[in-house]
């Protein structure tokens, strides 16, 4: 162990693997794991990729936002964004809102059709998931599910985009390239 309590490259781990060794089979599962929500987006809705599904959940969420937070809020550039929500408006699924507080900003929000399409393909998703995790504990679902929301805890790049920076004590820096 390092003196932060974190394991360093030689410590072993309880399954018999090296720290390297784990981090780098998560990394490889988690690439694989994207590459299949990638894959599986067009099969749940075919003009629905994945990012577009992303952007419409958070706007449900948060019953609407400016196209500046979704890009702030998922390190998009703005483009990028724009582009999609272009798309997103053009198939009817978006709208734009005059802000009540501020006339001069625009609140993206989910159509009565983007809600449709979201709510199915959630469904779909869910129940892709649940077939993938059928034979699994409670025990282990719980589990997955805990380590899942303490890895997506860690906290967003600085707003500067200096990804460089330490994070601090408890935290193993992701370095591979796969």
């Amino acid at each position: 162990m390092t003196t932060a309590g974190t394991p360093d490259e030689t410590t072993v781990t309880p399954g018999g693997r090296t720290a390297d060794a784990s981090v780098e089979t998560i990394q490889r599962e988690m690439t694989a794991f994207a590459r299949r929500a990638r894959a599986s987006a067009g099969r749940m809705h075919p003009e629905l990729s994945l990012v577009s599904y992303t952007l419409l959940g958070h706007l449900e969420e948060r019953d609407g936002c400016r196209a500046t937070d979704l890009a702030a809020h998922y390190a998009l550039d703005k483009s990028t964004v724009s582009r999609q929500v272009s798309a997103l408006e053009r198939t009817g699924l978006v709208e734009r809102r005059v802000d009540p507080d501020d006339h001069r900003v625009q609140v993206l929000h989910l159509t009565e059709a983007g809600r449709r399409i979201l709510a199915q393909v959630t469904e779909s998703r869910r129940a892709a998931v649940r077939e993938r995790l059928a034979d699994w504990s409670e025990e282990d679902l719980a589990r997955f599910s805990a380590y899942l929301e303490r890895y997506n805890a860690w906290p967003d790049a600085p707003a500067d985009g200096d990804r460089d920076r330490d994070p601090g004590p408890g935290h193993v820096r992701w370095t591979g390239t796969h």
